[in-house]
């Protein structure tokens, strides 16, 4: 079998994406109804920056599937020692079926993903496609639940923030393939790379008014100001997204039953306001729970075992 990699949403065809999240439903359902699938198996889980997420739910989804993870970080590890990527990617594909990295830049993503088995991108400075992917089954997953046509297909997503971020990023490329409409809210100098927003301007609005962007949608995202490694840019970056804070005055501009997410961890009183993170219409801890759900599913997919 040809390897599969999850570098970005792109990498899928829209018919697979599809798969992939009815096997999270199905998974999400029935979570050990395949915990001997990995079998014998051992997925490697690299990472070089830190997390809460990303790291207990596939380690968490690994173990459910009867696989072992097998987790490791810059220290401990050679990468410490400045050992290559793309060294590290050949010792591991000797030894593991699968390789998960959380990483900073694309470039040392691209190196891991000269192994021989699948990569799956757990985030880098340019995307974070597994959060977004298992975001849109959060989404139709909401949709259903509320007794509506459970697609995201032709409906309005709001995203409110920094519009350069990993996260802005991967939802243009999500918003693409699953054909919603993504009203990008940012202000000047916070923007996506232009040649991404083209390869989606058929799905992709820009704003810098939050009240424009949040009409007629079903749901807003945020996400934090300052991503890790930003540290020293922190006091710009309030300054520059001063009135971008999602705040009950603030959503009175998208219809009432929108629902807000946040891809955590949150700076409450920030990004978002504490009564929307824990409000009636926030879905954040069914959006964190279902990276579990969906990262099972995509293992097994890339695998060749859904």
């Amino acid at each position: 079998m040809k390897k599969r990699d999850f570098l970005r949403i792109t990498d899928l065809a829209p018919a697979d994406l599809r798969d992939v999240l009815e096997l999270s439903a199905d998974l999400k359902r029935a979570p050990l109804s395949r915990k001997a699938a990995l079998a014998g198996r051992a997925i490697a889980i690299v990472m070089e920056k830190p997390s809460t997420r990303t790291r207990v739910s596939f380690e968490v989804g690994v173990a459910q599937l009867g696989g072992h993870p097998l987790v490791l970080g810059v220290q401990g590890s050679q990468l410490e020692r400045g050992e290559p990527v793309a060294d590290t990617a050949r010792i591991l594909e000797r030894l593991c079926d699968l390789i998960v990295y959380r990483t900073s830049t694309s470039d040392r993503m691209t190196e891991m993903a000269t192994a021989r088995v699948g990569v799956i991108n757990a985030l880098t400075d340019a995307g974070h496609p597994c959060q977004v992917l298992a975001d849109v089954f959060t989404m139709e997953e909401s949709l259903a639940k509320h007794g509506l046509e459970p697609r995201l297909r032709g409906r309005r997503v709001a995203f409110v923030g920094d519009g350069s971020s990993n996260m802005a990023r991967s939802f243009i490329e999500a918003a693409r393939a699953f054909e919603f409409h993504l009203e990008l809210c940012c202000p000047p100098g916070y923007r996506p790379p232009a040649f991404e927003v083209e390869r989606a301007k058929e799905f992709v609005e820009i704003h810098e008014d939050p009240a424009e962007a949040l009409r007629d949608v079903a749901f807003v995202h945020t996400d934090v100001w300052t991503s890790m490694g930003q540290e020293a840019e922190t006091q710009k970056r309030l300054a520059a997204f001063a009135g971008f804070t999602l705040t009950p005055e603030m959503l009175r501009h998208a219809p009432q039953d929108a629902h807000v997410m946040h891809c955590l961890p949150a700076h409450r009183g920030e990004e978002i306001d504490e009564k929307v993170l824990e409000g009636s219409r926030s879905i954040v801890w069914d959006q964190a729970e279902n990276r579990l759900h969906v990262q099972k599913a995509l293992m097994l997919f890339l695998l060749g075992m859904s």
